[in-house]
């Protein structure tokens, strides 16, 4: 593992809009803060502006509830076409309360109100605009990499961030939702401890790390500041550390004490 880790946020990014080209976007940032890509480094772009890219933007005047959305809206205390929305984002409810749905996202994760929100999500007249999650981060994380790679000569490794809560904790931290070119889950079962013990359950979430290290930089709030180079992890010494995409971060259900 890395000495040293460095983590550069991309100052002065501009606002990302439908349809934009992020990696034009990307690999001009990464020039105006003097980075020089190189093979072993990481790129941690927070999910709103991949979602905006690939206009996964909901005006709420478009959605109709149903039947279940109107009555679990009102059980809930929420407006009925955001949970029509999340109903339509989730394979089932875990929990809910006044306020909030804890939901299995279509794409695996337990999450809340199966990441839709509005925050960061710039109005406009008459509109009331909600942002969905990528269709498939690890294929968005994948074609990033590769366009990126075609612009700046080098084929760096991807991870799309989203802040989850966690059980028994407060606040939110940084998750990988979609990955690329790293293992976000690093299998380190059959190695040994410092005193040559065999390690027999240990995996290491490298995407979630990578994740939550850039998150302090990219801020929850007003920062504006979505897309952070990492440089110092190398896992070309490791025959264990192979590329494995965000999704192999998610336990089974049948593995799954807690539900």
């Amino acid at each position: 593992m890395a000495d040293q880790i460095t983590l550069t946020a991309l100052d002065d990014f501009p606002l990302v809009a439908a349809g934009d080209d992020l990696s034009k976007m990307i690999a001009a940032g990464m020039a105006d803060n003097d980075i020089r890509p190189e093979p072993a480094d990481i790129l941690v772009i927070a999910q709103k502006v991949v979602s905006k890219a690939e206009r996964r933007l909901v005006d709420l005047k478009d959605v109709t509830p149903g039947p279940t959305a109107l009555e679990m809206a009102d059980e809930i205390a929420k407006d009925p076409r955001v949970v029509e929305l999340i109903l339509s984002e989730s394979k089932s409810i875990v929990r809910k309360k006044p306020g909030v749905l804890i939901v299995e996202h279509k794409r695996g994760w337990i999450m809340a109100n199966a990441g839709i929100d509005a925050s960061n999500v710039a109005p406009v007249d008459g509109e009331e605009i909600v942002l969905l999650l990528p269709e498939d981060p690890d294929a968005s994380a994948l074609k990033l990499r590769r366009l990126l790679a075609e612009k700046v000569g080098c084929e760096m490794a991807i991870v799309i961030s989203d802040s989850f809560g966690r059980p028994w904790r407060l606040g939110t931290s940084g998750v990988a939702i979609g990955a690329a070119g790293l293992p976000s889950l690093w299998d380190r079962r059959g190695e040994t401890d410092l005193f040559g013990r065999e390690l027999l359950v240990t995996q290491q979430a490298i995407g979630d790390e990578v994740a939550t290290a850039a998150s302090l930089l990219q801020g929850q709030t007003s920062e504006g500041r979505p897309v952070v180079h990492l440089r110092g992890l190398d896992f070309s010494g490791h025959a264990s550390a192979i590329d494995r995409p965000a999704s192999d971060l998610i336990r089974a259900a049948d593995e799954d004490l807690f539900r």
